[in-house]
């Protein structure tokens, strides 16, 4: 099986990428850049958002899973809204052509302030410019999926744990902090609880999931339950050793961010533990 995937140099891409990659699948791979890109797939470097006919261009897929995002963790910046009709339109001319399944990456801030467990039907009411542009392309591609006769998935990502530096999360942050030799890390009080997944399992559950195709709709990509934030991190430093501290206190929290949220994973326990059949 063939999978396009855009964004592909990105922070999750690149791990996204080598799942699929490890679990036999072919991947076109598709970015900017292409440096951190797995070797064994088939790169395009370009602006996808230019090319006329993609959908032949990227040597016909059977499935697009499509990362690409500007400013992903800058919630207020103005490229969610001023990209949203080139996404709108790369989707649409997908929906139109050949290809079996339409994957995107979603994520919980298009639910806006909400507490308890997030389900499929929870209803979404964003307030930041990243959750609404993230929830029009949601409702848009899947009309445009019902009209085409698509399968379409939801892929709506949680809070990822991982020691890279290329990220832009807290966890990244504070990993560039210690090696650059700081002993602080400005934060918050630390007290909301979040669904905290880590790095490879985030990944093996989006390459999972978009190598099935019984299984679709909005399907909640996280560990399942909440974990105060100042847990998670005290316990990140820990785990990887750094010397680092927190400085509670220094930022506030975010007047969006809930108290006490967390993702219904029963249709990701259901691809995982193998009951639906892999294409």
């Amino acid at each position: 099986m063939k999978i396009l995937v855009t964004g592909a140099n990105g922070y999750l891409g690149q791990g996204i990428v080598k799942h699929i990659l490890d679990s036999g699948n072919s991947v076109v791979a598709v970015d900017f850049k292409g440096e951190n890109i797995d070797s064994r797939a088939e790169k395009y470097v370009c602006d996808l958002f230019s090319v006329e006919n993609p959908y032949d261009y990227f040597g016909q897929p059977d499935v697009l899973l499509h990362l690409a995002w500007r400013d992903g963790f800058v919630h207020y910046s103005d490229a969610h809204i001023e990209d949203l009709p080139k996404h709108y339109k790369f989707l649409k001319a997908f929906a139109q052509s050949n290809v079996n399944v339409i994957a995107c990456m979603g994520s919980m801030h298009e639910i806006g302030f909400y507490e308890g467990c997030i389900k499929e039907d929870t209803p979404c009411k964003p307030t930041t410019p990243y959750g609404i542009a993230k929830n029009t392309l949601r409702l848009l591609t899947d009309e445009l999926c019902k009209q085409n006769n698509k399968k379409f998935m939801w892929l709506r990502g949680y809070y990822i744990v991982g020691n890279s530096q290329f990220g832009c999360s807290v966890f990244s942050k504070i990993t560039a902090a210690e090696s650059e030799g700081k002993e602080e890390f400005p934060f918050t009080m630390g007290q909301n609880q979040f669904d905290f997944v880590d790095y490879e399992d985030f990944c093996e559950q989006v390459a999972r999931s978009v190598e099935q195709e019984e299984i679709l709709g909005v399907i909640n990509i996280g560990s399942g339950y909440p974990e105060r934030l100042s847990e998670r991190v005290e316990r990140f430093i820990n785990e990887n050793g750094y010397k680092i501290r927190l400085k509670y206190g220094a930022f506030p929290d975010r007047p969006y961010d809930s108290k006490a949220v967390w993702g219904d994973v029963s249709k990701i326990s259901r691809i995982l533990n193998g009951n639906c059949q892999r294409n």
